[in-house]
């Protein structure tokens, strides 16, 4: 069967192996205030047996959309407007939502992108995942059970048995990922739909899930649609790749051809923003202002200077928890340091450390030669206006209530910086700084993109001039090319205002593309650190080998 494209290349996989899936023209709508509107525009691929298909493109792309429309999820005020949808070589298009729950779980699985929201919070996981069980006849409670343990057990899930007892909030994210991919596969499904299965996860529980996944299409010849934004994750994992932009294909074929030679300027784009992707190593320029004042800066040429910090916390019920453990680094004027590690690593509380938002228990911190450890006060209020914060969700750190200007202003109000209107006027210089338009001072946050919301995170850092800006994950959260324009806009500001970043990551190719220098933290410690060149080339800790080796789509290895 030939399959209808918007592609320039549509090449079918159905000659080779029978089709499991083939979505034809589809076009899905929304309700909105001025009547209905289209955000998929005739989308067709196939996905044959054994195959893996992924669905590639930015937040806004249709690819969630059109992953839902196959099983009739469509969220509310959704609807197939035409198209096709076929199951092997049946046609499941327009069956009504109780039709399509007989082949939700026996025909196709689901793998939602977020566990914490997937899983009931008050039950345990185990008989979340024999409700499915139940649902589709399995009577005999013995059995269920049973079943829930082999399943748990087969997504590599330790000691199944009392995992069945807990409740997800006692399950690590790689493992709560895993229960929702055993629910998916409890009925033997022909197709998985995985939407974002590890977007949230750390790049070595990424990994493992998406080992997972390829092990259970490898040995029960289960076929996936992999939606993601991540072109890494796609081109390690897929067999062919479709590319969506603004509810359309714009390109589609095997992954080797899509990536060798792409024909849509879209996909090169997003190959060029991809970090995975990035060829050779090039590190960051040092800023001009640093190579003139060489001189100046050879007496103390370091922004922060941490030594021996240590940091514990209480938890109940337990002995005190050592998060960060005699943690040292050294940050120079004008460059960039990135702490790297999984979640739990202690990268975060090292940060809240360095900004005084959190008080060392033990060690000392240095900005620019002074000690800041015991600061109080308005000595303490003083030093925020040397060092700032820019968190990773800039949504839950902006007030929604306000209008940008005022958000981006409120750092000098604090501070009793300048009159009102100069106030505003250094803010709307801002807004323009970090190439936002003109008119976004007066909308809120929720009226802005996550790109946008960011860019407005990192003006109000910088308002009040400070020397020292600190990065919590900032960009973790956003599409790669959004990713590409914050790092190519921290790039200009850092070498334009001589700033010095310390960059909070989880992924090493970002903090390849921006940092100088790197330190790897592990369960609290630095296990690694050095000029980031040389840590990818010749890494030497295990545990540094293993974080690169889990860098999806990654075109050189480690020496």
């Amino acid at each position: 069967m030939t399959v209808a494209s918007s592609s320039p290349a549509s090449p079918s996989p159905a000659s080779a192996r029978s089709s499991v899936l083939a979505v034809e023209d589809l076009r899905v709508s929304y309700e909105s205030r001025a009547g209905r509107r289209e955000v998929v525009h005739g989308v067709s691929f196939e996905i044959a047996e054994g195959e893996t298909l992924a669905l590639v493109g930015e937040s806004g792309s249709g690819k969630s959309t059109t992953a839902h429309a196959v099983l009739g999820l469509l969220p509310a005020g959704g609807r197939v407007e035409t198209g096709a949808v076929r199951l092997g070589d049946l046609d499941i298009s327009g069956w009504t939502d109780r039709a399509l729950r007989s082949i939700r779980g026996p025909e196709i699985g689901l793998v939602p992108q977020d566990p914490v929201t997937s899983l009931d919070p008050v039950r345990p996981i185990g008989a979340q995942v024999a409700e499915i069980l139940k649902l589709h006849g399995h009577r005999d409670a013995l059995r269920r059970r049973a079943r829930v343990i082999e399943l748990l057990d087969r997504v590599g899930i330790d000691d199944p048995d009392l995992r069945a007892r807990q409740y997800p909030h006692e399950l690590s994210g790689g493992m709560r990922q895993r229960v929702l991919i055993a629910t998916a596969i409890a009925l033997r499904p022909r197709l998985l739909i995985a939407d974002e299965p590890t977007s949230a996860l750390d790049a070595t529980v990424q990994r493992r899930v998406l080992d997972l996944l390829d092990e259970l299409r490898r040995e029960e010849g289960t076929s996936i649609l992999l939606v993601t934004h991540d072109l890494g994750v796609a081109a390690d994992r897929a067999q062919r790749l479709v590319v969506l932009k603004d509810g359309r294909v714009v390109e589609q074929g095997s992954s080797g051809q899509v990536l060798a030679a792409p024909t849509d300027g879209y996909t090169r784009q997003l190959l060029a923003d991809a970090p995975a992707f990035t060829t050779g190593f090039r590190r960051p320029d040092a800023p001009p202002f640093l190579r003139d004042a060489a001189a100046v800066a050879a007496e103390n040429p370091f922004a922060i200077t941490a030594s021996g910090l240590v940091k514990e916390f209480r938890v109940a019920g337990r002995e005190r928890f050592r998060a960060v453990d005699d943690v040292s680094f050294c940050v120079r004027r004008g460059t960039t340091h990135a702490l790297v590690g999984e979640s739990g690593s202690g990268k975060t509380t090292t940060a809240r450390l360095v900004t005084r938002f959190h008080q060392p228990d033990a060690g000392t911190i240095e900005i620019d030669g002074d000690d800041v450890t015991g600061l109080s006060g308005s000595r303490l209020r003083t030093l925020r206006r040397r060092i700032q914060l820019v968190y990773q969700n800039p949504f839950a750190s902006l007030d929604p209530r306000q209008q940008i200007v005022d958000i981006v202003a409120e750092p000098l109000q604090n501070f009793g910086v300048g009159s009102r209107s100069e106030r505003r006027d250094r803010a709307l210089a801002l807004i323009d700084r970090v190439s936002l338009p003109g008119d976004v001072a007066r909308r809120t946050p929720r009226e802005l993109s996550g790109g946008q919301r960011q860019r407005v995170a990192i003006a109000r850092a910088l308002a009040i001039d400070p020397d020292i800006v600190v990065l919590d994950e900032a960009v973790s959260a956003l599409d790669v090319t959004v990713q590409a324009r914050i790092l190519e806009l921290l790039a200009s500001l850092q070498a334009e205002l001589g700033l010095t970043y310390l960059f909070i990551s989880h992924d090493l190719a970002v903090v390849r593309r921006i940092s100088h220098t790197v330190s790897v933290m592990r369960r609290g410690r630095i296990v690694e650190e050095g000029p980031t060149e040389e840590l990818f080339h010749d890494p030497q800790h295990d545990y540094t080998r293993e974080l690169l080796a889990a860098v999806p789509g990654r075109t050189e290895q480690p020496a």
